[in-house]
């Protein structure tokens, strides 16, 4: 009839697709259409238009019309170091966008499974969103291979992901930590695709301030007492002197057998305990 003829031309400018009458859908046609990269969930859209880095504050507007000014400063302290009895990982809670303080209870140590943790430092959902990608090569791995991933190879996925989108505005710079046939891992990978393996690291606008105390306390030989309070220590000082740190301070321990929560205090409890310990001492 003329209706139906109207309804079809209508739906075929819209774009509208009526719902069939079986149970079966169209899965594949239905998630290319309400979400591009279901299919091929580690590329990314990109903006539509150039050096979305620079330009993304440019094509915003108000309801007034007026530019919005995009501050993507941000701020945080992490660290990781190796030592006799494994790995430690601390890191503060802050999120920061400028001077604005968006979140004082953001997770930055980031569980990709039981013997691989990694942390954020950058822009909070590239950190988020880049390690959960690499969560899910690492169980790929090891259902394909029957055997967990190395540190290590870990490490090399995620700085592969982050070289292929090298120069189009990713912030990140984590560190990835675990335990595997070789013994205690710890790598730095950057936004840029850089990674490096050492010892010790601390990564944010804050790491000045805890490498000071990493490098007066830190040795191979350290208890597991002494290597966390040194992590806890560290950690503390940094949200003091660092306006983009703050928060709680969280504590794990890579071991052997896996990652252990060791403890997660609020930076103003750690600052009248250290306080007291001074008093006590003089």
């Amino acid at each position: 009839s003329l209706l139906q003829e109207i309804i079809m031309a209508l739906s075929s400018v819209c774009g509208y697709k009526p719902p069939t009458s079986s149970l079966a859908t169209h899965f594949s046609e239905d998630n290319q259409e309400n979400c591009g990269n279901f299919l091929a969930n580690s590329t990314l859209a990109l903006p539509p238009f150039s050096h979305p880095a620079t330009n993304l504050g440019r094509v915003l507007t108000d309801d007034q019309g007026k530019d919005i000014a995009m501050n993507f400063d941000h701020g945080t302290t992490t660290l990781g170091f190796k030592y006799q009895g494994g790995v430690v990982l601390a890191v503060d809670s802050r999120a920061t966008g400028g001077m604005y303080i968006g979140s004082g209870t953001v997770k930055k140590i980031i569980e990709i499974n039981k013997f691989l943790l990694g942390t954020m430092a950058g822009g909070a959902a590239d950190c988020t969103y880049w390690e959960r990608v690499l969560s899910k090569q690492c169980r790929l791995y090891e259902l394909r291979n029957r055997e967990r991933i190395s540190v290590a190879a870990a490490s090399k996925l995620l700085s592969n992901m982050a070289y292929n989108y090298k120069g189009m505005g990713l912030s990140m710079g984590v560190m990835v930590a675990g335990y595997d046939k070789r013994g205690p891992g710890l790598y730095y990978v950057d936004s840029d695709g850089e990674r490096t393996s050492g010892n010790l690291y601390s990564v944010g606008s804050g790491s000045i301030f805890a490498y000071g105390v990493l490098d007066a306390g830190y040795r191979y030989d350290l208890t597991d007492e002494e290597a966390y309070d040194l992590g806890r220590r560290s950690i503390y000082h940094a949200t003091h002197r660092d306006a983009a740190s703050g928060g709680i301070v969280r504590v794990y321990h890579m071991k052997p057998t896996g990652f252990e929560v060791i403890s997660e205090q609020d930076c103003k409890d750690l600052h009248y305990m250290y306080a007291e310990e001074k008093k006590n001492k003089n």
